[in-house]
């Protein structure tokens, strides 16, 4: 049962979180008069793919005009050379067509460059929508060209209200224990929570607290791998972790976030830690291709960086 896509916003009003943010898109469509390149921002499964489609279906794209593409899988030149010569024709359904690029970082540097050429010479009835968790890897002249929002994760009252209403809707309840520890889990991430909601609510009253509690465990597996790789550990310890995360199909490259973001924070705290900047090093390409492998080769990489 997939609730981040059954429950999945429709209209700015369904949005939950992002208040500001939100009312300034609400408003920049009802003037009319709406960038044709806007670039939306922010960590995984917070939300900007979603809200790429409502702008869409605000700017009147339906159909075939909407066309959405996954930069992951397809992020050669000529992806974007065949945007480029389908945005010259008329759109079929409506006044505009309008492209979604998911994950729009992981354009080769040459569709990159073909996707600026894009970006200034846009017909009137065309707009771009570019979607990404790491906007420092798209060329600066990109990210000029494009009117950029960040989308941030919810807070935790927001998340409870979001989580309350797909129980409700689901006909169930949940203990105060429950919301707490999906709250807590998810970080902020819209879709992380209803993820494990999910889990949750397949399972018997009884056994609900276990599962989330479960989820919740994965997560401080991951903190207990960020604090071995910068606490100088021996690579058994982490090799251990490393089984464990693979053991449950952890996503390689949602890891490898965590352990950024988790240097990052020991940095930005005025630490001057060389074992998180040699980490960071050691993670700083995506895991996509490489997946697991390229997770331990990098675990491997960081733990022995750090005993130099």
């Amino acid at each position: 049962m997939n609730f981040h896509l059954k429950y999945r916003p429709a209209t700015f009003k369904e949005i939950v979180g992002n208040r500001d943010m939100i009312k300034t898109i609400k408003a920049v469509v009802a003037s009319g008069d709406v960038p044709h390149a806007l670039l939306f921002f922010g960590p995984t499964g917070c939300g900007k793919t979603t809200l790429g489609r409502i702008v869409a279906h605000e700017l009147g794209a339906m159909g075939n005009d909407l066309r959405e593409v996954d930069s992951a899988d397809f992020r050669g030149i000529d992806t974007i050379r065949d945007i480029r010569k389908q945005s010259q024709f008329q759109p079929l359904e409506g006044p505009v067509r309008v492209w979604i690029l998911d994950e729009c970082h992981k354009l080769s540097n040459d569709a990159q460059n073909a996707l600026l050429k894009a970006l200034e010479d846009t017909p009137t009835h065309v707009y771009y929508i570019l979607c990404t968790t790491d906007p420092q890897k798209l060329l600066p002249a990109i990210r000029s060209r494009c009117s950029s929002y960040q989308v941030k994760p919810l807070v935790s009252t927001e998340m409870r209200k979001l989580l309350e209403k797909v129980v409700t809707l689901e006909g169930d309840s949940l203990d105060d224990e429950v919301y707490e520890l999906i709250i807590a889990n998810s970080q902020g991430l819209p879709r992380s929570a209803l993820q494990t909601l999910a889990q949750v609510l397949i399972t018997e009253p009884g056994k609900r607290l276990a599962v989330a509690t479960k989820s919740a465990e994965v997560d401080a597996q991951v903190i207990e791998l960020c604090r071995a790789l910068v606490s100088n550990a021996p690579w058994k310890k982490t090799a251990i972790i490393l089984k464990s995360l693979k053991e449950q199909e952890q996503d390689p490259e949602g890891i490898r976030r965590a352990v950024l973001g988790y240097c990052q924070a020991l940095l930005l705290n005025g630490k001057a830690d060389p074992a998180a900047a040699d980490t960071m090093q050691a993670f700083i390409d995506p895991f996509y291709d490489s997946l697991f492998p390229g997770l331990t080769l990098a675990c491997f990489t960081a733990t022995f960086s750090n005993k130099e």
